[in-house]
């Protein structure tokens, strides 16, 4: 079975000044919709047809196989990128507040945290907020590689860098991006449900 572009878990408009409805159809319509045809084109040339998406991933990592891990692996990022933003400000609660403020202190520190690495990332990439074993730490990725490829790496949120995921809104002001995305676009009940390690699950198919 191919593997499909998810629908979007809001309106494309939702966000308003935040991220636009044209943001979307090009970030989301065009540039993930390519990575899952290409996914699907390359997946079956590796022998890999009919498996998870997860498993395509690490197989495409393990044999080198550069461009069906790229393609596959940022199909698996922005499934989950869409699932970690909601178009109403949250806060974290509960279990996920009290781990937050054991790693880092408060909130806003992971949040300072989390974007000085986002923002200072070179060049193209994802920040990061993973459970190393039961700890929480921010970590960024290069290009499209993703936490599923590594044992251990378990995602929590993450943040696009890549320079489409912001240049229709903000131009080249990632900060500015980053900022208002972590201040008022968090889905942080999407991040406590990923407190049970299953988060790779959440947006394989």
């Amino acid at each position: 079975m191919a593997f499909e572009l998810p629908p979007l878990p809001y309106d494309k408009s939702a966000f308003g000044e935040i991220l636009s409805a044209e943001t979307f159809d090009f970030h989301w319509g065009k540039h993930h919709r390519a990575y899952v045809n290409k996914t699907n084109e390359l997946a079956p040339q590796a022998g890999l047809d009919g498996r998870r998406l997860s498993e395509v991933i690490r197989a495409a990592k393990e044999s080198g196989n550069k461009g069906l891990f790229n393609n596959s692996a940022q199909l698996w990022n922005h499934s989950f990128y869409w699932q970690c933003l909601s178009p109403e400000t949250q806060q974290p609660t509960g279990t996920l507040k009290q781990k937050i403020e054991e790693a880092f202190g408060s909130t806003d520190a992971l949040l300072d945290k989390l974007k000085t690495e986002s923002v200072n990332h070179f060049a193209s990439g994802w920040g990061w907020l993973v459970l190393d074993g039961d700890q929480l730490k921010v970590t960024s990725l290069h290009d499209g590689d993703s936490p599923v490829a590594y044992d251990g790496m378990k995602p929590l949120l993450t943040i696009d860098v890549w320079e489409h995921a912001y240049y229709i809104d903000y131009r080249n002001m990632r900060a500015d991006y980053v900022d208002a995305l972590l201040r008022r676009a968090i889905n942080w009940d999407f991040v406590a449900q990923n407190l049970d390690g299953q988060g790779v699950s959440r947006a394989d198919q």
